[in-house]
C-alpha cells in the first residue's frame, strides 16, 4: 500500500467553517474530495477542480 494522503477543509476556511478531513490513497481522497467540494461547497465538477484538489493533498499523519 502506498503513502496515505489527506486533505483537510480546516486548512481552507470557508463560510461554512467545514471541519471535514479525508484520508486514504490519493485516488480515494480525490474522489471523495471532489464529491464533497461539489455537494457541500458548491464547486463545479471539472477536471480543473480535481487538479486543484490534487495539488492541495498532504501526506497523512494518522
Amino acid at each position: 500500500m502506498g503513502v496515505r494522503k489527506s486533505i483537510d477543509c480546516r486548512d481552507y476556511p470557508s463560510e461554512k467553517n467545514c471541519s471535514l478531513k479525508i484520508s486514504g490513497t490519493e485516488e480515494e481522497v480525490l474522489d471523495a474530495a471532489v464529491q464533497h467540494a461539489v455537494s457541500a461547497h458548491g464547486h463545479n465538477k471539472t477536471p480543473e477542480l480535481r487538479s486543484q484538489l490534487r495539488s492541495m493533498l498532504k501526506e497523512a499523519n494518522d
